[in-house]
Order: structure tokens, then C-alpha cells, then sequence
């Protein structure tokens, strides 16, 4: 496969649209849930969005391996390069119908996402980016391609409260005195899926901290659509998050930064 494009990524772009029209056709009427062997939950979007990105990212790009959190393909090319999907991330915003929920496609080689898709279908937002060619959102509808795209740019680090995002169904004690820790005044605010990646990469806000349980599928197109747009995703031994196909276990615990060099004066 070529090295990302602003073909490739028009081509994840519209696999992710179709996606997000099955999670909202689902969505639009009743619905249930049922939970995995993990104790999370799935419902009928995570399943037939994950039907459309399997057969979309097969027909465009034919031999690629996909791993994703509803399913996996047989490997047939190289090991280096693959699709992590999520085609439903936020499934308990979903159901709480609170709008917060996700579409993620990423594109990753040689362990670092290099082209990434999050589309937000309720909330009508999409954001994309890919490296050595920056990031981006427009509005997004089920019925049409949605109007021309603003590129995204990380605010930065300034003398203010810094403005920290936490996650809404996911609540962590250790989070807050994390964050009761730094050496900066801070105001915390919640957000659901991976969109609080996005958030930071529009400098909306400057950090999202996290520490419990995520998988390969949770982080890697946000974590691109992030770094795209000028920030960093580091664990908390300042090292970027890596993906490998073959990894079964989760992500280790992890802040997202809008400005790196919030990881100099956080002492990171």
C-alpha cells in the first residue's frame, strides 16, 4: 500500500460514512444490547457498521489485514500494515442516546497510526488526518458529504487553567488525583469516545488523561487525527502509544496533549 494520500484517506472517509448510517439507522428506533464475553456491551450498530468497514476496507484496499474490536480478517499481507476498527466506540453513549459515540478506522504501519477517521454520525462532526499531511473536520450528514473541511491545529500551552477532558462513562479516582496532582490550576470537563481526542486536536481543549482499561481499536484514530494536528499521545514514561496486530493485551495508561510541551512543564 502507498504511503497516505488524500486519496486514501476520501477512501476511509467514505467507509466510514456508510458505517455511520447503519449506526444511524439503528439508532433512530428501539434497540437492545447484549454483553460480549468481556462484560462490554454490543448491539446491532457495532455489528452492522462493522459488516459495511470490513467489506468497504476490502473492496479499496484488497489484502490488508483488520483487526477490529467486532472481528478480524485472516491476515494475507504484510504484518506491519493493518486497519485497527472500532466501529462503535462509545457503546454506552449510544445507549444512554447522549450523541457522544464514534466511528474509528485507523491505518497503521510499523506500529504508529498513520492515517486516521473518526466521524461522531449523531453529533454530525467528522475529523480525519494522516501523516506529512495534517488533520481536519467538516460537518458531516447521512445524505450528503457535508461542506468544505477546517484544518485542525492544537492550542497552545498557555499561563490559563488548563483545560483537561475526562472520560463520561469511565470515571476514574485515580484520574482525579492525577489530575489534583499537577503543578497547574486545571478545570476537568467530560467527554465521551474518542472524541475527546479530537476535541484537543481542534484546541478545544489541551489534555485528556487516561488510566484504566483501553484497547488497540479505542485509541489509534484519534491518537492519529491528535498527532496530525500538532499534539502528542504518550504513556506515562513519556513514550508515543504504539499498535502491533499481534498484541492481544491493552493499552498501557496514557495522556493525550494538545501542546507537547505540556509534557516539559507538567513534568511528564
Amino acid at each position: 500500500m502507498p504511503a497516505p494520500t488524500p486519496d486514501l484517506l476520501q477512501a476511509l472517509c467514505a467507509v466510514a460514512g456508510e458505517a455511520g448510517r447503519e449506526v444511524l439507522d439503528v439508532y433512530a428506533g428501539a434497540f437492545t444490547s447484549r454483553a460480549k464475553d468481556d462484560g462490554s456491551p454490543v448491539t446491532e450498530a457495532d455489528l452492522r457498521a462493522d459488516a459495511v468497514i470490513r467489506r468497504g476496507l476490502a473492496s479499496a484496499f484488497p489484502g490488508v489485514f483488520v483487526l477490529s474490536e467486532e472481528s478480524l480478517s485472516s491476515p494475507s499481507g504484510p504484518a506491519h500494515r493493518f486497519f485497527l476498527v472500532d466501529p462503535l466506540d462509545g457503546t454506552k453513549e449510544f445507549l444512554q442516546r447522549n450523541g457522544e459515540f464514534t466511528v474509528n478506522i485507523a491505518l497503521v504501519e510499523d506500529g504508529e497510526p498513520v492515517a486516521g477517521v473518526v466521524l461522531a454520525p449523531a453529533l454530525g462532526q467528522l475529523y480525519w488526518g494522516a501523516r506529512g499531511l495534517g488533520a481536519w473536520r467538516r460537518a458531516w450528514g447521512p445524505a450528503s458529504v457535508g461542506p468544505a473541511a477546517t484544518a485542525l491545529g492544537v492550542a497552545p500551552a498557555g499561563a490559563g487553567p488548563l483545560r483537561a477532558l475526562v472520560s463520561r462513562s469511565h470515571r476514574d479516582e485515580r484520574v482525579e488525583a492525577w489530575l489534583a496532582r499537577l503543578p497547574h490550576p486545571h478545570t476537568a470537563v467530560a467527554a465521551g469516545s474518542s472524541l475527546k481526542f479530537c476535541r484537543v486536536a481542534e484546541g478545544a481543549a489541551d489534555l485528556y488523561p487516561r488510566i484504566g482499561p483501553t484497547s488497540q481499536w479505542d485509541t489509534a484514530a484519534g491518537q492519529c487525527v491528535l498527532c496530525c494536528a500538532g499534539g502528542a499521545v504518550v504513556d506515562f514514561s513519556g513514550r508515543p502509544l504504539r499498535y502491533d496486530a499481534r498484541r492481544t493485551g491493552l493499552n498501557p495508561d496514557f495522556v493525550a496533549l494538545g501542546d507537547p510541551a505540556w509534557l516539559r512543564r507538567l513534568d511528564l
